[in-house]
């Protein structure tokens, strides 16, 4: 139903437009500015309907990502190649993060923030499995195994 609409939403400013360009004046201001508004309303109905399409297909981008996270009586743990370790510091008071980039050779990769510097712990190229827990809404490093 809601994309039924959508679409007919969506064609309703195209019809405005034709409107103007036959029976208007397309060249003044106020004919390129009403088709200029029609014509962004209907892109981004028409945005809605191409997006409601995509999602009953199922070709959205979730349940592709290259890193599977599990949970252990420990923590959650993930494994893969790191490919990235970025080092953020924060403001006085604020944890360290850390930006980790891991993939399992797939095309996509999994990002991971953690707190605190990891750039020794997890050196690039080496394929690890990391466990870690939440904290007080951080992620917090719990142990490295390399493989």
């Amino acid at each position: 139903m809601v994309l039924l609409l959508s679409l007919v939403l969506a064609l309703i400013p195209l019809l405005g437009v034709v409107w103007i360009v036959i029976y208007g004046s397309p060249l003044t201001v106020d004919g390129l500015f009403t088709s200029l508004i029609l014509l962004a309303m209907s892109g981004i109905l028409g945005m809605n309907v191409m997006l409601e399409v995509r999602k009953r297909r199922g070709t959205s981008a979730k349940g592709k990502s290259a890193s599977t996270t599990r949970t252990t009586r420990d923590g959650f743990v993930q494994s893969g190649r790191v490919e990235s370790v970025q080092f953020f510091e924060s403001n006085v008071g604020e944890p360290n993060k850390s930006v980790v980039t891991l993939s399992n050779g797939v095309k996509s990769s999994n990002m991971l923030i953690l707190e605190g510097d990891m750039r020794n712990a997890l050196p690039v190229g080496q394929k690890v499995e990391v466990t870690f827990r939440k904290h007080s809404g951080h992620n917090v490093l719990l142990n490295v195994n390399y493989s």
